[in-house]
């Protein structure tokens, strides 16, 4: 080779090193994101926490690939407050959404805007529960408020159009189908949001047909009197027992109820059964009849001769039956959506939770649905999976809440986190860099008087114990020992041997309070706009 080709070469080389160094380095993988939320799924009905009642292999898969949270917990134990909170990341005294009655104000800041605008691709299929346009999406097809689980409305895009078939498999049908279509060249982040299983709890057919013939265990509080209690858990009207629809809860049929001369409690019962089995096609509604009218016929022929104990424990059957069914639906989507993100090859990089808007009672204290801060409606599931970050069977132990959802999503993305964020990630716990974490959390309920009758009332929970004050038209406090009293049956707030910890609550409880901005001012203007609200809603 001659001396002039060598250096030749030799200039070529140096100049293309020279090129490489000035080229920027390429961007690391950004995760893709899927937040699976169910309406109303309490742990307890989730076999990753308990087995008693159902088997959830699906969901059970995040976790046991993942991470499972044995102490995840809401803000606010209610519906809408609650997807408000894990929109925006703030308490419900700051985003403005305290109740399921006054309007969301769509125009702040979220978590999806702010990926949106990083570059994220984004959408939102199912229940929001939230009125107004959803912003911060580039799809949405959502359920006009609490939405239908035969033959439901949707509204895709702003354009409402009713879809036949089962709410839960449509759900899922849409949230695949957005995937299928996304543009590839962008991250994701998907809000999946099942309806169930949110009361009525109407099952699809296969589930109804076998989740009818099943029988459940009453939980050890069913019969609970709340005589180590105060006045709120006297109060509530959520006893399976009592205050369930013997129509729209238990299926009764309206002719039967009135043979044997039963009442709701409201005309609710019957204009919800009416509406919810009026909403099927004759196909759907004769496959309904062949299970549940046996049911009714072999119901009204027991009644005359049941003791008040066995019509509490069949109407607690039927609350499970119903209720089981619309989880195995909804375990069958979560197998759907993780099958298809082995087989596109989306798993590795694509980070899935799977939680609940709240908990909710399963009989215990004999109550369904939600509302307090009573452990079994203030904690949530919780399971989250990414493979490049988080070891199979991991489990946290600390107190997460929903208020965490939205920074540690912008953690992963690499977005800023906003300083007005009260939330905080929980990225570094899951993935074992620290186990530094909060050692207190607080809780707010606004919406009295209203359906349930459970009283307004704030709180701040330890890992071990949890102070509350009901308020408005009470003013009682309820302290709880965790640890020896995990059912909150006894209250000892006024038990001297716990004059050291009441104080400390309180402490606690007053640093949180100032540290998130809430007061009795709030409380009182909250109440008159409240008050307002409902007026102009009748």
């Amino acid at each position: 080779m001659s001396n002039h080709l060598t250096h030749a070469l030799a200039l070529l080389t140096v100049g293309a090193a020279a090129t490489a160094c000035t080229q920027k380095a390429p961007k690391p993988q950004r995760p893709n994101i899927i937040y699976i939320m169910s309406d109303d799924h309490a742990y307890q009905a989730i076999s990753a926490y308990d087995s008693t009642l159902i088997k959830t292999p699906n969901i059970d898969r995040i976790g046991h690939e993942g991470a499972i949270f044995s102490h995840a917990f809401v803000t606010n134990s209610l519906c809408a407050p609650s997807r408000a909170v894990m929109l925006t990341g703030k308490h419900s005294f700051i985003n403005g959404k305290v109740d399921n009655v006054q309007r969301f104000n769509w125009d702040q800041e979220s978590f999806p805007k702010l990926l949106r605008q990083s570059g994220y691709q984004t959408a939102l299929v199912g229940k929001i529960h939230l009125d107004g346009t959803p912003q911060g999406f580039d799809y949405s097809a959502v359920l006009p408020g609490q939405g239908h689980y035969y033959n439901p409305d949707f509204i895709i895009n702003g354009k409402e159009e009713r879809i036949p078939g089962y709410v839960t498999k449509i759900t899922t049908r849409l949230a695949l189908d957005w995937l299928k279509k996304r543009d590839t060249n962008k991250p994701f982040c998907l809000l999946f949001h099942e309806k169930a299983p949110h009361r009525e709890w109407m099952p699809e057919e296969k589930y109804y047909k076998e989740y009818t013939k099943k029988e459940f265990p009453e939980p050890a509080t069913y019969h609970d009197d709340y005589s180590g209690r105060g006045t709120a858990a006297h109060a509530a009207e959520m006893r399976v027992y009592r205050d369930q629809n013997w129509s729209g809860d238990d299926k009764l049929y309206p002719d039967v109820m009135d043979k044997l001369g039963l009442k709701d409690p409201t005309t609710w019962g019957r204009n919800a059964f009416k509406h919810n089995v009026g909403r099927m096609d004759s196909t759907q509604k004769a496959a309904w009849d062949s299970v549940y009218k046996p049911m009714n016929e072999a119901f009204e022929k027991a009644y005359p001769n049941m003791s008040e104990q066995q019509l509490a424990h069949w109407r607690y059957e039927r609350y499970m039956q119903d209720y089981l069914a619309c989880v195995a639906s909804v375990d069958d989507a979560v197998g759907e959506l993780l099958d298809y993100l082995d087989k596109s090859g989306l798993a590795e990089n694509t980070i899935v939770v799977y939680t609940s808007d709240q908990g909710m009672y399963l009989g215990e204290h004999g109550w369904f649905d939600k509302r307090f801060m009573y452990e079994e409606s203030f904690r949530t599931p919780l399971l989250m999976r990414y493979p490049k970050e988080i070891k199979p069977g991991t489990q946290i132990d600390q107190l997460v809440q929903n208020l965490d959802f939205a920074p540690t999503f912008l953690d992963y993305a690499g977005v800023k986190i906003p300083k007005d964020m009260q939330g905080m990630s929980f990225r570094k716990l899951v993935d074992g860099q620290s186990s530094e974490w909060r050692d207190a959390i607080y809780y707010t309920y606004y919406e009295y008087p209203s359906i349930h009758m459970v009283k307004r009332h704030y709180g701040v929970r330890t890992n071990r114990y949890k102070l509350m004050h009901f308020y408005y038209d009470i003013d009682e406090w309820e302290l709880y020992d965790l640890e020896k009293d995990p059912h909150e049956m006894h209250n000892v707030y006024n038990d001297p041997a716990y004059a050291d910890v009441q104080k400390m609550m309180h402490d606690r409880l007053t640093e949180l309070r100032q540290k998130y901005g809430d007061s009795d001012k709030f409380n009182k203007q909250y109440l008159d706009a409240y008050l307002e609200a409902v007026n102009k809603h009748e």
